[in-house]
């Protein structure tokens, strides 16, 4: 049973990203004020979750939130500034997006910059113990598979619709057939050094 919230007193917003392992497409990160009493037997880290009860999850988390925002840094300033603080600019944005601002802020993982002056707390594995770090994490996983998905009309052979970008044996076997993309992240290690030389 996902708890929900860190403290009764604040106004709270829940942050997650989607994106941070990939090797293309940007980073997103949500950021969602839920109501103290909002429930679903579905909610769940969204990594847990199938795509199909993601589906489910969002219109519903959309509608019910207080106030929700998504945001991304692209792959051209994930390559500038690198992943982790463009994972935190991410949810930053998204922060800066919300109707109402929060006064509280749960961030799921071990480190997060401060967002102005509002305290913030961060939870491992947060997105399988707090039901608004939860609903961030299935927004920003959807949005950026909806996104990822749109790339792959563009770059079919990458697989992109199926593996969002992440470092799988057909992303990686399609990188050395094609070459990057512009869409590539190419302060990655795009593919693992050659164990052997071809003699």
């Amino acid at each position: 049973m996902l708890l929900s919230y860190y403290q009764e007193l604040l106004t709270e917003a829940g942050c997650d990203e989607a994106g941070r392992g990939c090797l293309a497409g940007p980073v997103f990160a949500a950021a969602v004020i839920l109501p103290k009493d909002f429930r679903h037997p579905l909610l769940n880290d969204s990594k847990q979750l199938k795509a199909s009860d993601r589906d489910i999850l969002r219109p519903v988390i959309e509608e019910k939130a207080i106030c929700y925002a998504v945001a991304s840094v692209d792959n051209v300033e994930i390559d500038k500034i690198n992943i982790l603080k463009a994972s935190f600019k991410a949810m930053h944005l998204a922060l800066e997006k919300l109707q109402q601002q929060p006064e509280f802020i749960l961030v799921d993982g071990n480190r997060f910059y401060a967002y102005g002056t509002t305290p913030h707390a961060c939870i491992i594995q947060g997105d399988g113990k707090y039901a608004s770090i939860a609903a961030a994490s299935i927004l920003a996983k959807t949005y950026r598979d909806e996104y990822m998905q749109q790339l792959h009309g563009d770059y079919p052979h990458f697989g992109w619709d199926v593996n969002k970008g992440y470092p799988t044996k057909q992303h990686r076997d399609a990188l050395r057939e094609f070459g990057e993309t512009p869409f590539h992240r190419k302060s990655f290690r795009l593919l693992p050094e050659q164990l052997e030389l071809d003699l």
